[in-house]
C-alpha cells in the first residue's frame, strides 16, 4: 500500500465521518471540554461526598446532643420550607447532571476518542489541500469535457445536414456506379461479362465472320463456318469476342483451338480478308489494296494449298497486290513476281525476278 493511501486511510479514520478536519477538531474540542468538566464535576461531586460523610458524623453527634431522631428533623426545625425546597430542587439537578456525565464518559465512541493519539494537523491540512487542488482539475477537466460534448453535438447536426444534402448525390452515383459497372463488365447483372467496347466490337466481328465465310467455305471444300459467340468464358475470362467453327461434314460446332495448324492458318487467312472487306465498307468503299501474308503455307497439304493460291489469285484479279512470305517451293512456281532473299557470310542479298506462271 503507498503512503498516500496510508495517510487517505489514516485521514478517513480520524475525520470517522465529519465532512472536514476543522469539523473532527471542533467535535473533539466539545467532547474534551465536556470531558473535563466531567472530571471537574467528579472531583467536585467527591469533594462534596466526603463534606456530605463529614457533616453526616457532625449532624449525627448535634442530633444526639440535640434530642433529634433523624437529620430531617433538624433540617426542618433549622431551615425554612422554600429554602429546603430550593436545595432539595438543587440537590435533584446535581444528581441529574451526575447521571449525564456518567453517561458521556461511558460512550464508546467518547472513550476511543480520548484514547487516541491526536490528529496531525499539519499532515491532514496538507492532505486536503492536495485533494482540494485534484478536486479543482476535475472541475476543469468536466467544464472542458461539457464544452466538447456540446461542441461534438453541433457537428453532429452539421454532419446530419451535411448527409441529407448528400443523399440525392449518392443516389446518382449509385446509378452512375451500376452503369459504369455494366460497361466495364463487373455488374452482376452483365451476365456474360462483356465490356462496352466488347459489345460493340461483337457486331462487326459477327461481320467480319460472315465476309470470311465467303472464302473459308471455298479454302475448306464447303466443311467449314465460322460464327461469332458471346458464351461466357470459363474462370474468370470474359466473354463478347469468342469464334466458334461449324464443321458442316460432322455437324458439330467446336472451338477454334481444335483445328489443325493448315486449318488454322486457312481460317486466320480467311478473317483477315473479311476484316480487309468489312474496313473497305467502313471507309466509304475504299480498298485495302496491298496485303502481305507471312508464312503457314507449309503446313498446307496439296489440295488445301490449290484452294488457298486461287483464292489469292481472285484478289490480284481485283487489283490487289498480295505478297506472300514463305519457304514453300511450290509457291515458287505459282508466284510470277517473286524477291528472293540469300544470306551469306557478307551478309544478305535481295534479287527481284519475275518468272512464268504454273498452270
Amino acid at each position: 500500500i503507498t503512503e498516500q493511501e496510508t495517510l487517505t486511510q489514516r485521514l478517513a479514520h480520524a475525520l470517522a465521518g465529519s465532512p472536514t478536519i476543522a469539523t473532527r477538531s471542533a467535535h473533539l474540542a466539545a467532547e474534551a471540554e465536556a470531558i473535563a468538566r466531567t472530571r471537574a464535576a467528579i472531583q467536585r461531586t467527591a469533594a462534596a461526598a466526603g463534606n456530605l460523610d463529614r457533616a453526616g458524623r457532625t449532624a449525627a453527634t448535634v442530633l444526639a446532643a440535640t434530642g433529634f431522631t433523624t437529620p430531617e428533623e433538624a433540617r426542618h426545625a433549622m431551615i425554612p420550607g422554600a429554602e429546603l425546597a430550593a436545595r432539595e430542587s438543587e440537590l435533584e439537578a446535581w444528581r441529574t447532571a451526575q447521571a449525564t456525565h456518567t453517561a458521556t464518559l461511558q460512550d464508546p465512541d467518547l472513550a476511543e476518542a480520548a484514547a487516541t493519539e491526536p490528529a496531525d494537523e499539519q499532515t491532514a491540512e496538507a492532505i486536503l489541500a492536495a485533494a482540494a487542488d485534484r478536486l479543482e482539475a476535475a472541475a476543469i477537466d468536466e467544464s472542458t469535457s461539457r464544452a466538447r460534448r456540446e461542441a461534438l453535438l453541433g457537428q453532429i447536426d452539421d454532419l446530419a445536414q451535411g448527409i441529407g444534402r448528400l443523399a440525392p448525390l449518392l443516389e446518382e452515383h449509385h446509378v452512375a456506379k451500376h452503369l459504369a459497372d455494366l460497361a466495364a463488365g463487373t455488374s452482376g447483372d452483365n451476365q456474360y461479362r462483356m465490356h462496352l467496347e466488347a459489345y460493340v466490337l461483337a457486331a462487326r466481328l459477327e461481320e467480319v465472320a460472315k465476309a470470311a465465310n465467303t472464302r473459308l467455305e471455298r479454302m475448306s471444300s464447303g466443311r467449314y463456318v465460322l460464327s461469332h459467340t458471346d458464351a461466357r468464358t470459363s474462370g474468370r475470362g470474359r466473354s463478347g469476342l469468342g469464334l466458334e467453327i461449324l464443321d458442316q461434314w460432322t455437324g458439330q460446332t467446336r472451338d477454334t483451338t481444335t483445328l489443325s495448324g493448315g486449318e488454322s492458318f486457312f481460317a486466320s487467312l480467311a478473317l483477315a480478308l473479311g476484316l480487309a472487306d468489312v474496313v473497305a465498307q467502313e471507309a466509304g468503299g475504299s480498298q485495302l489494296d496491298t496485303l502481305f501474308i507471312d508464312e503457314g503455307f507449309g503446313s498446307l497439304d496439296d489440295e488445301t494449298l490449290e484452294e488457298v493460291l486461287e483464292v489469292l489469285d481472285e484478289l490480284r484479279s481485283y487489283s490487289r497486290t498480295v505478297g506472300v512470305v514463305s519457304h514453300v517451293a511450290d509457291l515458287r512456281r505459282r508466284i510470277p513476281t517473286q524477291m528472293q532473299v540469300r544470306k551469306s557470310q557478307d551478309g544478305s542479298t535481295v534479287n527481284a525476278m519475275a518468272t512464268a506462271p504454273a498452270h
